[in-house]
């Protein structure tokens, strides 16, 4: 017997906020979107639409590249 479970339906934070960009200096909000080793997490377990999956990537991987963000944590 499968007992079937109601799960909320996942939305964008960002279109929701109606955020015109993603910043790669806002390290608070990009920071929630990837693991404590420092994988960017999916858009399943997120919830972000297409669109801003890609921005948040491109954001991910410029603050990491001036050193914002660790590419790797221990």
């Amino acid at each position: 017997m499968q007992i079937k479970r109601f799960q909320r339906r996942k939305f964008c934070r960002f279109c929701a906020d109606k955020i015109p960009f993603i910043d790669y200096k806002d390290i608070k909000t990009i920071r929630n979107y990837i693991t404590e080793r420092g994988k960017i997490l999916s858009r399943k377990m997120t919830g972000t639409c297409s669109r801003h999956q890609r921005e948040l990537t491109i954001a991910i991987k410029r603050a990491r590249n001036i050193a914002l963000i660790p590419f790797m944590e221990k």
